[in-house]
């Protein structure tokens, strides 16, 4: 059914209704006609029956241009459609994962993503940052597998989240509702794989699948929680200094495996103004080049910030993703996704535990004031 929207004219509808297969119908025609021309030549035009040096050139050239005149209609019906078809996929891949804004909450923010796959736009990384009432909630995943085939699990958790960063008060919450988004996700990807199956049996491929997942928030005077499922933690670029922002040992992914019961909430301190946070995917590291050597991706970034003392989103985005191409020597074999956040707001008083990174709840992981890089005196992102 055709949905026409209000206050368009009624005169209008007609050209809705039968301008598509107007054209359809205009494109298959000419075809036809040159194809009718050249027959009605061959039977009926008397130069076409003589068997003359000069007829046969004559002949020959009416079928030449008859053919190319048809290669060059076909052609031309081929490249809009396919031009069509790019706009239609690449709409609906922005809307999956739309461009971010350049300043959010006082945070400044570039993102860029790179598919493995040659035409996609979006593969199998996600990322999203949200203003809520509870601070700026960032998501950061991966899902198993890369290109196309990867895009439906990255619509369910992104769709999820999108609804539960505001949801939920805490981020254990957000964490749970993307787990159960993800298994209603592959549950209903088996049922339509195997009907016959109606449930997700465990040797299936798609109860292999799975997603790793980084959740971070933070708050209006800076401090940073997160929790981690699978994912590398984000580094650290405060002036020249790139270190890595938690070294607590991640949860498994989402999908193989339940959540716990208790789930450790990471503190990570505060970022100040000025510092910023990086964010990737393992497709960042794990791109060789040539003679099979991982991307240095720590060096880059240090090599970056080094031009940059005061990040700046775009700088920094725009720096490692051209030291990555060139690595790579061109597309990456795997997807890969990078998040700048930069703290743009007013400085204000440090707040205790300002620097480190401790889990609540647990004693394992917290660190003391000493062993970390930036102690004190207190205990331990648009798209280019």
């Amino acid at each position: 059914m055709i949905r026409i929207k209000a206050g368009v004219p009624r005169r209008a509808r007609p050209r809705t209704r039968f301008g598509r297969p107007l054209r359809r119908a205009l494109a298959l025609g000419l075809p036809t006609v040159w194809g009718a021309i050249a027959i009605t030549y061959k039977l009926t035009c008397p130069l076409a029956q003589q068997n003359g040096l000069g007829a046969r050139i004559v002949t020959s050239a009416v079928f030449f241009a008859v053919g190319t005149g048809l290669v060059v209609q076909v052609r031309r019906s081929l490249l809009r459609e396919l031009r069509q078809i790019r706009q239609i996929a690449g709409a609906a891949q922005s809307a999956l994962l739309r461009p971010l804004p350049p300043r959010l909450d006082g945070l400044s923010i570039a993102a860029a993503q790179l598919s493995a796959e040659r035409g996609a736009v979006v593969g199998g990384d996600l990322y999203e940052v949200i203003a809520t009432e509870h601070g700026v909630r960032v998501v950061m995943g991966d899902v198993r597998g890369h290109g196309i085939a990867a895009i439906g699990t990255v619509a369910a958790v992104l769709g999820s989240f999108r609804e539960a960063a505001h949801d939920e008060p805490e981020l254990p919450g957000v964490l749970r509702r993307l787990d159960r988004a993800l298994a209603r996700h592959l549950r209903e990807r088996a049922r339509a794989e195997h009907p016959a199956s109606g449930a997700l049996d465990p040797e299936s491929p798609v109860a292999e699948e799975f997603v790793t997942v980084l959740l971070l928030e933070i708050g209006r005077d800076g401090e940073v929680r997160g929790l981690n499922c699978g994912h590398p933690w984000p580094y650290l670029l405060s002036g020249e200094r790139v270190e890595p922002l938690a070294r607590a040992e991640p949860l498994p992914p989402l999908g193989p495996f339940p959540l716990p019961t208790e789930l450790p909430l990471v503190r990570c301190g505060q970022l100040l103004p000025g510092e910023a946070l990086f964010l990737y995917t393992d497709g960042a590291e794990d791109a060789r080049d040539a003679r099979g050597r991982f991307f240095p991706l720590r060096d880059a970034l240090t090599a970056a910030v080094a031009q940059h003392p005061l990040p700046v989103p775009r700088s920094v985005l725009g720096s490692v993703f051209t030291a990555l191409l060139r690595h790579a020597g061109g597309t990456p074999s795997d997807d890969v996704a990078i998040l700048v956040l930069s703290n743009d707001r007013k400085r204000a008083l440090p707040h205790p535990g300002a620097r480190g990174c401790d889990i609540s709840g647990s004693a394992a992981g917290a660190r003391p004031a000493a062993t970390h890089p930036h102690s004190t005196n207190y205990p331990q992102h648009n798209g280019v």
